[in-house]
């Protein structure tokens, strides 16, 4: 097996300094840089950003393994591990298991090994004193844990969702849908995330199921996910000029002058790819017309099977941060698969980079869940089909490959959006002002004026 490539820190541009004041911040979660996709980025991001502006910030996360299932070769047989480098948070990573066959129980026990492994390192925080515990769901069987060194400090304490795992796991068939363990976690669910002092989701329908769970109206945040705008942008759609190079991608792959439909990302359960190899297979016969499948995950095997020997698609690995932009621009169409049920449970991570690179997507989604809203509604970046529709999403990718000025048109509505709503400077300043104001209510610090940077509807 070939060594793990070292993988640089988050690259953060530095604002002027922060004349906010300085909190004590201890993130608790899974997944955490370096790992390049999902959850692991966006917190990685965000504590490296907090620890340049001046927090004090510490994470207690697991070693990383998304989205390939299996740990990074530079972090195997090590139980526990501490991080430090200058500007950047204290990093304490601890013992995981990683089933290489993800299936419901051995996700379950999975979950737990992190909360497991985690209970000494999180309980000697307390020793630290911060000012507010900050955990993200998934894993959920963190809370208890984030909540008990909360209360032992008094501490505010942030459950950030960005998936609801526990509802997930039950619509996604990972566990029974019904009887006493649904009621069991469920209640559980309820009551701990009521706990919380703050609780955020990244959507506005995720934030709406929080409120459902009987968290009250004032306890609710919106924390988007976001994009770096400048990092991923347009390149020059079709012929390219002189003064642009011509896109790596299309370059090395051979697909200059084709139809490039792309689905990058984590290839998990809930992303309903089993749709790509039938797409795939009704357009084989049209030369112009080639699909790129990118990413990692526990169904990559299955799909590698279902579209092997085909000519009109070819399978990348994940791809490293630097080529983000240039994979992104390969595509003239994205496409956004999901599994019935998930569309309100989670919101794609990968959106925001298909949004900011300003190509279309189709995705399938359910009328007024909120992956429907954003790509179908006044923003109108793309086209939404129903779940599990084979026949749709034909029609949908049909429509675009015969029209380019529409692919244009929605193109450009997706970029004005990332720009205008998920730009990360604009995300994480907001977000920092609502944790000063957090802490400050707290009596940890001093009441400090919030810093509104705009609003988000996504």
């Amino acid at each position: 097996m070939k060594p793990a490539r070292p993988v640089a820190q988050p690259q953060i541009v530095l604002e002027p300094p922060c004349k906010l004041p300085s909190v004590r911040i201890l993130i608790y979660g899974l997944n955490y840089h370096p790992e390049l996709t999902g959850i692991g980025k966006y917190t990685g991001e965000m504590a490296s950003w907090l620890a340049r502006r001046g927090h004090e910030v510490r994470v207690v996360t697991a070693p990383p393994y998304y989205p390939s299932w299996s740990i990074r070769e530079d972090y195997r047989g090590k139980r526990y591990r501490t991080e430090k480098h200058p500007g950047e948070p204290v990093v304490y990573r601890t013992p995981l298991y990683v089933p290489a066959k993800p299936t419901g129980i051995k996700r379950m026990a999975h979950l737990f090994s992190f909360m497991l492994g985690s209970l000494p390192v999180m309980l000697r925080q307390c020793l630290w004193n911060p000012d507010v515990v900050f955990t993200v769901e998934p894993t959920f069987f963190g809370a208890p844990l984030a909540l008990l060194v909360a209360r032992a400090t008094g501490a505010a304490s942030w459950l950030h969702v960005q998936d609801f795992e526990v509802e997930a796991a039950f619509d996604l068939g990972l566990l029974p849908a019904q009887g006493p363990v649904h009621a069991l976690a469920l209640g559980l669910e309820q009551a701990f995330t009521r706990a919380f002092t703050r609780v955020s989701s990244i959507s506005h329908k995720m934030v709406e199921r929080a409120a459902t769970k009987g968290v009250a109206a004032d306890r609710i945040t919106l924390f988007p996910n976001w994009v770096d705008i400048d990092s991923v942008y347009p390149q020059t759609p079709g012929p390219q000029d002189p003064a642009t190079p011509p896109n790596s991608f299309r370059r090395e792959l051979n697909l200059e002058g084709k139809t490039v439909l792309l689905y990058a990302g984590n290839m998990g359960a809930k992303q309903g790819l089993e749709l790509l190899a039938p797409l795939a297979a009704s357009f084989e016969h049209d030369p112009s017309v080639h699909f790129l499948f990118c990413g990692d995950g526990a169904f990559r095997p299955t799909l590698e099977s279902l579209v092997n020997g085909r000519s009109n698609v070819t399978l990348l690995p994940l791809q490293p941060l630097e080529r983000l932009n240039d994979l992104l621009n390969a595509a003239d169409i994205h496409l956004l698969p999901q599994r019935a049920g998930a569309a309100d449970l989670v919101m794609p991570s990968k959106l925001t980079g298909i949004l900011s690179s300003g190509r279309p997507v189709i995705a399938t989604a359910d009328p007024g869940t909120q992956v429907a809203r954003v790509i179908a509604g006044a923003t109108s970046c793309g086209l939404v089909v129903p779940t599990e529709d084979p026949a749709a999403l034909h029609a949908a990718v049909e429509r675009l490959i015969a029209d380019p000025a529409l692919r244009t048109r929605l193109g450009a509505n997706a970029r004005c959006y990332a720009v205008r709503h998920l730009g990360r400077q604009q995300v994480l300043q907001q977000f920092e002002s609502d944790l000063i104001s957090l802490v400050s209510s707290s009596a940890k610090l001093a009441p400090s004026p919030p810093q509104h940077e705009g609003e988000s509807t996504f």
